[in-house]
């Protein structure tokens, strides 16, 4: 039987190892060389706030069955060969240490709830669970573009709900702006279009928005670029924005199914392979090509997750330095804080960014 195991692993592993390695000509979505061609379209949901429902285009979504990965696993992989294991005490010394200064963030929806912002997928509190007052055919719909040309008014409806200005930045944001201040964050990859990266005060070039945003906007049809917040009226007021020039319905850059990813994006070309520390946090890295970035830094650094659930990797294929601090973010972020004694600032930095927003809410 063990030996049956093991073939079985061998197998499903070469072809695990064939999907991952087929390049841009082999039309599929597989490691590095299949990212770059990758864009979006309706299937699976994730994130919070309308980083929206994603599947890679031209194909089905790829999901490793869960008797796959156990298969997997007695055929040898995550194998941690005799080293020990990784603390997330031991994290936080390589970090006091300096040993660890580029830092890449992966992000969700569980980065944003704990602001009040509802996520796609929690029963009676999630996005798509209550979508029926849009009075759409289906939930997915509001972020399909052939329904938007024909109905803009749900998006907008929802729009104003997510619209950047109406939630505020929380611990765990500050974390990640704390980290920017101390030259340490590489970059943050977030699922997340609520903006909120942004209100913590991290600059737009740390950051890598890869479902989209409200910072700007594009007309539908002269395709002229606007800053988001010139149509924040009309939105707040209940009104579809419209091109000053064309009259063209004008949508926020948000990416909806079947739209290609930002440019920025692809920065993960050589950002992970750069990164000496990666920190996924508040996400079911479930929705592709994002959740592949999980596999993208050098099996030697440390990769540590703070989330309600193991996911991805962390579930069926960890490493020797993988690190998994589960249940609530917030509380999960504190505890690394507490680690690297940066109780003291944080408290500083969310004192002195609440006061800038109270005062601009004047």
């Amino acid at each position: 039987m063990e030996r049956g195991a093991r073939r079985g692993g061998g197998l499903l592993a070469a072809a695990w190892r064939r999907l991952w390695q087929r390049g841009p000509g082999d039309g599929g979505g597989g490691g590095p060389g299949g990212l770059a061609r990758l864009s979006l379209r309706s299937g699976d949901s994730e994130g919070a706030a309308g980083s929206g429902a994603r599947r890679i285009q031209g194909t089905r979504p790829f999901c490793l069955p869960a008797a796959a990965r156990a298969i997997l696993r007695v055929g040898g992989w995550g194998d941690n060969g005799g080293k020990q294991k990784l603390t997330l005490q031991d994290v936080a010394e390589l970090i006091r240490k300096n040993e660890c200064r580029r830092v890449v963030v992966m992000a969700g929806a569980g980065i944003s709830t704990p602001s009040g912002i509802p996520d796609f997928r929690s029963p009676g509190s999630g996005l798509y669970s209550n979508l029926e007052q849009y009075n759409i055919p289906y939930p997915e719909a509001i972020f399909e573009l052939m329904y938007f040309f024909v109905n803009p008014k749900p998006f907008f409806t929802l729009a104003k709900e997510l619209y950047p200005g109406n939630y505020r930045p929380n611990y765990a944001h500050y974390f990640l702006r704390l980290l920017h201040n101390k030259g340490l964050l590489l970059r943050l990859y977030t699922q997340n279009i609520d903006g909120l990266e942004r209100v913590a005060g991290i600059p737009p070039d740390k950051l890598v928005e890869a479902h989209g945003t409200f910072a700007t906007a594009t007309c539908t049809v002269c395709r002229r670029k606007f800053p988001g917040e010139d149509f924040r009226g009309d939105v707040m007021a209940d009104k579809v924005p419209h091109c000053p020039v064309c009259t063209g319905v004008i949508k926020p850059d948000i990416v909806f199914f079947g739209e290609e990813l930002p440019q920025r994006f692809f920065l993960h070309v050589t950002d992970f392979p750069m990164a000496d520390l990666l920190f996924i946090i508040g996400t079911s890295l479930e929705v592709e090509p994002f959740a592949s970035l999980a596999g993208a830094v050098r099996s030697s650094v440390p990769r540590v997750l703070i989330n309600r659930d193991l996911v991805g990797p962390f579930a069926w294929q960890q490493r020797y330095n993988d690190v998994a601090q589960l249940g609530d973010v917030v509380s999960g972020v504190e505890k690394l804080v507490e680690l690297l004694d940066w109780n003291e600032e944080m408290q500083t930095l969310i004192q002195k960014e609440k006061e800038k927003l109270d005062a601009k809410d004047k």
